[in-house]
């Protein structure tokens, strides 16, 4: 499941006849849980603004929102915000918290505008689950107590209580897990020797790795762990450096080379010889790099947008013929680019103007926005020379 996450700066432009507009506006919060169905009640919108129903009805009051998605509704016979599409927190937000739905409600004959923010907040709907079904370990039965195995983290979608909470290794004969945590604030899942390997008595030994989240009811992900047990080998492969950085423009084609990464194992032979691979990648990141095995270049597989995602972490592992492992952590940094333009979006406009109204009578609401950011993303606005309009501009931000 992917998904957006986007930060974007708007601005309603106040289109009137003279200087100064009194500004009308107001603005009320809602908290609901996600996945409520179609037609419950978010919140009596025209008593937590004061409005009567029948302004309402008048002043042609509807929702207005950038995005093409509309979850929310008004209905002005009762003056509520009800749920108009099914909302999936996790499609909508990702991992960022708080979740929120930001919109206006328009009015006509006067304008007006009313600001109105709807927390999503977290049920406890995504089990933790493993990319993989399994994964295959070859260990030297000369691995000495204390070796770790790097593991694929789980990925729950849910966040906070509801997300990933630990995980539980079986049997715990031979191996333990544990976590490590990462200076990024995530955990590496390690499997840990606690007891010397016998390839003569066991030289295929089976694990159930199982992540537990902290929802009630709990909910369960497992992969399976198949370890072959294989004679001496002496060492592991080596990063030349923990962490690498590289970065990448967000247009940049398919196939540009991202990085490379180098190990070194002191064994001959097969046990020297270094495969690597990349795991525990990101959602975000999913199908967008790949690594040669052989040579440990990675190179961009699909396209990249700054907008959506503004860096990317991975982890590559280097493993020998022997079933020893190193991982390192590559640092990707999106470059952005200017490829998008303002967009104007028609709030509110009269089509007839009295000769005799009243300087500052609001004649039209714009709202602009660029998804680019920094300098990229800065939209100044101007009128025609010699018209007797002026603007006011106010800035909004919204998360979605």
């Amino acid at each position: 499941m992917r998904t957006l996450h986007r930060t974007m700066a708007g601005q309603v432009l106040l289109l009137f006849l003279c200087f100064a507009l009194s500004s009308v506006s107001g603005q009320v919060s809602y908290s609901i849980p996600e996945e409520m169905s179609k037609g419950s009640v978010v919140g009596n919108m025209a008593r937590d603004f004061g409005l009567d129903v029948k302004r309402l009805k008048s002043g042609k009051a509807r929702v207005f929102t950038r995005d093409s998605d509309g979850y929310i509704e008004l209905n002005n016979e009762r003056g509520v915000l009800l749920i108009k599409d099914r909302i999936d927190r996790e499609a909508l937000c990702g991992q960022t918290t708080p979740c929120a739905l930001h919109f206006q409600i328009i009015l006509e004959n006067p304008m007006e505008f009313y600001s109105v923010t709807v927390e999503i907040t977290d049920v406890n709907d995504n089990p933790p689950s493993f990319e993989k079904n399994d994964v295959k370990f070859k260990i030297s039965e000369s691995a000495v107590i204390g070796a770790k195995f790097i593991l694929d983290r789980a990925i729950d979608p849910d966040v906070g209580s509801n997300g990933l909470q630990s995980y539980k290794l079986e049997p715990s004969d031979n191996f333990i897990v544990k976590l490590h945590d990462q200076t990024d604030g995530t955990k590496n899942v390690e499997m840990v020797l606690k007891k010397p390997l016998d390839r003569e008595k066991n030289e295929h030994i089976s694990l159930v790795l199982t992540a537990l989240d902290g929802g009630e009811p709990q909910m369960t992900g497992t992969m399976l762990i198949l370890i072959t047990v294989l004679d001496a080998n002496d060492n592991a492969p080596i990063f030349t450096q923990p962490i690498y950085k590289a970065s990448i423009k967000e247009n940049a084609p398919v196939g540009t080379l991202v990085s490379t990464v180098t190990a070194s194992d002191a064994d001959h032979g097969s046990n020297g010889r270094i495969t690597y691979s990349i795991s525990n990648i990101p959602d975000q990141a999913r199908g967008l790099f790949e690594i040669n095995e052989e040579s440990g270049k990675i190179c961009l597989k699909g396209n990249v947008d700054y907008e959506k995602s503004r860096s990317f972490q991975i982890n590559i592992r280097a493993s020998d013929d022997g079933g020893l492992v190193d991982s390192c952590k590559l640092i990707i940094d999106v470059i952005d680019m200017n490829d998008n333009k303002p967009n104007i979006h028609i709030m509110s406009k009269s089509n007839v103007i009295s000769e005799d109204a009243m300087s500052g009578t609001v004649v039209t609401m714009i709202n602009i926005e660029d998804a680019d950011s920094a300098e990229n993303g800065k939209v100044h606005c101007v009128l025609n020379d010699n018209v007797p309009f002026s603007m006011k501009s106010t800035t909004m931000v919204s998360i979605a």
